[in-house]
């Protein structure tokens, strides 16, 4: 008892728990999330399994560049615009840069569609890989 008696080591402790906790919390949250996956493995599943690309930027920013084969859908609009499309179709979410995508995926797995994954890099990394954009 005499190693909790002392101040510094309860709040040497608490950081341990606490670190515990940050690195276990990805394990927990990943499933729901989806993955985020690279542009490679995005154009794999395009081109073998017909993924739908979903592009949740402002219209703005999808008319001065965006992947060819992809929607623009709102994450105000997504439930109601993708009420059509086949819940085992795998779906690919594109962001500005891969930080907002990961809510539209939650959105859209609570919706029951199965194989939903965010673009690593959103716009910007499908840009950096050289991979071509269309401008409308």
């Amino acid at each position: 008892m005499d190693f909790l008696s002392s101040q510094n080591n309860i709040l040497i402790l608490v950081v341990a728990v606490a670190s515990g906790i940050m690195l276990l919390l990805p394990a927990f949250t990943k499933g729901r999330t989806g993955r985020s996956i690279p542009t490679d493995e995005a154009v794999q599943k395009m081109n073998q399994d017909g993924a739908v690309l979903i592009d949740i930027r402002s219209a703005d920013q999808f008319k001065a560049a965006h992947i060819a084969q992809a929607q623009n859908i709102s994450l105000t609009d997504l439930e109601s615009k993708t009420a059509s499309f086949a819940k085992d179709k795998a779906i690919v979410v594109v962001c500005e840069h891969g930080r907002n995508a990961p809510k539209a995926v939650a959105s859209l797995r609570k919706l029951g569609f199965e194989q939903v994954f965010s673009l690593e890099g959103g716009q910007q990394g499908w840009v950096q890989a050289g991979l071509p954009v269309k401008k409308s």
